[in-house]
């Protein structure tokens, strides 16, 4: 049992050193580190309760899917999420203006969790730059506003303002991220960033380009 529960134990760094693997030097974002870095972020959310259980079941079923391109018979289409956009959109493997045969495509999965990224991204900026008396819920609140809601229904925004009320205070945040002092926090907050920022904007240059933005 102890074994399992330190398997548990996250930790920001593997969320730097995950999303640190992702870009290529031709800025290709690797689709299997991508995952990795998600798998990271779940566990962070999953470490501070109930609250953000709306979102992380989500993204553990997304990942999922993307595990199984991954490791289907076309795996090697799915190396990045360039080469999955082409082979995906050339094969006609999408669903581009209404739902219909494709509902677990790479392309359509990975801009849920992208979107969700995105949120998470201005979430960790505002703890990042808070101080001790900030308040975590309004800041995550700002993010979701910002970023996730837009792409929801009514009553899941209702649901998730309801659910950001009961979350725990900062110091619990810096403690959950286990890395050390509140300054060491900054610092591998201050590393992780940038990182997950580049990423997020790279994929989405990428489905701009592509006009798959707001797939159904």
């Amino acid at each position: 049992m102890a074994v399992a529960l330190e398997d548990l134990k996250f930790t920001l760094q593997e969320v730097l050193d995950t999303f640190k693997s992702c870009l290529s030097e031709h800025k290709d974002v690797f689709l299997e580190h991508y995952v990795a870095g998600w798998r990271g972020l779940v566990r962070f959310m999953n470490c501070l309760g109930s609250v953000f259980s709306f979102i992380s079941k989500d993204a553990v079923n997304k990942i999922q899917i993307l595990v199984n391109h991954l490791n289907g018979e076309n795996g090697a289409h799915y190396v990045t999420i360039q080469s999955m956009v082409k082979y995906e959109l050339d094969s006609q493997l999408v669903d581009l203006t209404k739902r219909g045969s494709f509902p677990e495509s790479g392309c359509r999965t990975l801009l849920r969790l992208h979107r969700a990224l995105r949120w998470l991204e201005l979430f960790l900026e505002r703890l990042q730059t808070s101080t001790e008396d900030s308040n975590t819920s309004v800041m995550c609140s700002e993010a979701y506003n910002e970023s996730l809601a837009q792409h929801h229904a009514w009553i899941i925004r209702k649901a998730a303002g309801t659910a950001f009320w009961a979350l725990p205070g900062r110091a619990t945040f810096f403690d959950v991220m286990n890395v050390g002092s509140p300054e060491q926090v900054m610092a591998v907050l201050g590393d992780t960033l940038p990182l997950i920022s580049e990423v997020y904007q790279v994929t989405e240059d990428l489905y701009a380009q592509n006009n798959i933005l707001e797939l159904p």
